[in-house]
């Protein structure tokens, strides 16, 4: 039942994003998550959420200059964001908000074709 509305929740949040449909700058830019939907899924306090909000303006900046790059500096990059990304999301979220998380964006990134 969990597994099933945790996949319900990606569908939100990835609506129609494969790597087919997805140029590649397109698949990098994570400005159109719906911060709202996100915050309910994970059942964020206020505060939470305008945390979160900054945090992820930063991650999509550093994933569309990630982008520009090419090949291994890309990968390394990206790699640097997510964990960035990571770690301050792990500071800001309690252990099962963070779990969630880490799945919706790993999803997510999945389902753009950038992992």
């Amino acid at each position: 039942m969990v597994m099933i509305a945790m996949l319900s929740m990606t569908m939100t949040f990835a609506e129609n994003e494969t790597a087919s449909n997805l140029n590649t700058t397109e698949a990098y830019n994570l400005k159109a998550v719906n911060m709202k939907k996100l915050g309910e899924a994970l059942n964020l306090s206020k505060d939470q959420v305008e945390s979160l909000a900054e945090i992820h303006k930063t991650f999509s900046a550093e994933l569309l200059f990630a982008a520009q790059a090419t090949g291994e500096e890309r990968e390394k990059m990206m790699d640097k964001a997510i964990k960035k990304d990571l770690a301050y999301m792990d500071y800001i979220l309690n252990a099962d908000q963070y779990r969630k998380y880490v799945m919706l964006l790993n999803v997510t990134l999945m389902n753009r074709g950038l992992k």
